[in-house]
């Protein structure tokens, strides 16, 4: 359930993003390594993000694609609002992270996403793969730790917590995938969308060496 797993393109999705549905709102959380091979390029990356306070975007894959790929996203929410004086669904934002992802099919984002928000007080979470294919499920991890993940979610998810459980069970998730991933760690970046609005926090979590 909600692994969106591409085996040939595998290197390029290291991190582990994960997305928990509950009955008041939806967490995304991901880790802050940047790696590429087995090489380490960053330990503070953000791979998480806000729009508008009530949607949130996560990542798995190539970072230079994610900002890319937030920037397009974005400037067409921007556009359409002073377009339109509304703002569209979170429905409808998927919809257009969608339609972007496939116009891109023939060289397309090395990302995997995870959309959730809340929308007339009713929470809802997509996973969308490069090439736009859409689906909804009640939790979601993506990225080269996503098998790590959801062996957590699968374990421990119901659907009658609250975001404070959701955000406890997604910070475990993510937790076992720096345990056993190489291209995961360095921290928790953490998304939690209710009706109140948005709010962000991170998670340090440091490697210790020890010596005998």
């Amino acid at each position: 359930m909600g692994y969106l797993g591409c085996v040939v393109l595998s290197m390029y999705f290291g991190a582990t993003a994960v997305g928990v549905r509950a009955r008041d709102g939806v967490v995304l959380a991901t880790d802050r390594r940047m790696s590429y091979g087995g090489f380490i390029v960053s330990r503070a990356i953000r791979k998480v993000y806000v729009f508008e306070d009530r949607v949130a975007i996560a990542f798995a894959g190539l970072y230079g694609d994610m900002g890319g790929l937030y920037r397009l996203l974005e400037a067409e929410l921007k556009y359409y609002q002073a377009t339109s004086g509304s703002r569209l669904s979170v429905r409808s934002i998927a919809k257009r992270l969608s339609t972007i992802l496939y116009a891109y099919k023939p060289l397309p984002f090395y990302v995997e996403a995870i959309l959730g928000g809340v929308e007339d007080e009713t929470p809802i979470l997509y996973a969308l793969d490069p090439l736009g294919s859409v689906t909804e499920d009640a939790y979601i991890a993506a990225g080269s730790g996503a098998t790590i993940a959801l062996g957590v979610l699968e374990a421990e998810y119901n659907p009658e917590i609250n975001v404070d459980k959701a955000e406890q069970l997604a910070i475990r998730a993510v937790k076992a995938s720096i345990e056993r991933d190489a291209m995961t760690g360095d921290g928790i970046d953490i998304a939690t969308i209710t009706r109140q609005g948005a709010k962000q926090k991170t998670i340090t979590i440091k490697t210790t060496i020890t010596t005998e």
